[in-house]
């Protein structure tokens, strides 16, 4: 039980840290710098598959299931406070990040080890998935997390500014689905059985889907505080 709590713990503490940064400073760079650090950490801790115990349901899915997820939450707090052309530049910032890292993985791989280094092998098998990993990660972060951000804002201005659930939600599950979908099939097909990491992603990122909708009002009262909370339900 103290695994999935120190996972929520930490991600919720670094998300109102930067809503913090948000009311305070009133600019999103220390949002964007933690969503671009979840992103990049997704693409390399994703090559472990991990066993999640959600009440009597065990499902398997990409250890980054969990961070990668709140990526959303943190793409729907910048467009809630700074609209969506900031989330869109958000995302491009992400992206550019993702090409660079794995980039430097790929130099890092070829380079030949020192001959008193016995880990070449271990390095391989290991950031060896990296760019394929990264490379399904582009194509389905670059159509999932624009989608989420069209959708949040399409709910927004046709709710005008009230029921934050609605758009939080209504947002994310369409392209948390999108995301499962492309990304699986491209960094693991011929490598592991789709059909169980697809099932075990969509029902573990439709969990934290539901579960950052406080955490999302929670946010945003921290950014406004009660007068701001005021607009929405």
């Amino acid at each position: 039980m103290l695994h999935p709590v120190l996972w929520i713990l930490g991600i919720t503490t670094f998300s109102l840290l930067g809503a913090f940064y948000i009311r305070r400073y009133h600019r999103p760079d220390a949002l964007i710098a933690l969503y671009v650090t979840f992103v990049l950490l997704s693409q390399i801790i994703a090559t472990k598959i991990g066993e999640y115990h959600l009440g009597p349901l065990t499902v398997t899915a990409p250890a980054a299931v969990l961070i990668y997820s709140v990526t959303y939450l943190l793409t729907d707090i910048i467009n809630e406070k700074f609209g969506r052309r900031e989330t869109h530049r958000m995302v491009f910032i992400a992206f550019i990040c993702q090409v660079a890292m794995v980039f430097f993985i790929w130099l890092a791989t070829v380079t030949k080890p020192a001959p008193t280094w016995p880990r070449q092998e271990a390095w391989e098998s290991i950031m060896g998935l990296v760019p394929r990993i990264t490379a399904a990660s582009l194509v389905a972060f670059f159509a999932s997390e624009n989608l989420d951000a069209l959708l949040f804002d399409f709910f927004k201005r046709r709710t005008r500014g009230r029921y934050l659930w609605m758009r939080n939600t209504f947002s994310s599950i369409p392209a948390l689905t999108v995301d499962t979908f492309i990304f699986i099939t491209i960094a693991f097909y011929g490598e592991l059985p789709l059909l169980p990491l697809i099932q075990g992603q969509i029902v573990t990122k439709y969990l934290v889907g539901l579960i950052s909708i406080p955490f999302m009002y929670f946010n945003r009262w921290v950014m406004f505080g009660l007068k701001g909370s005021a607009v929405t339900r």
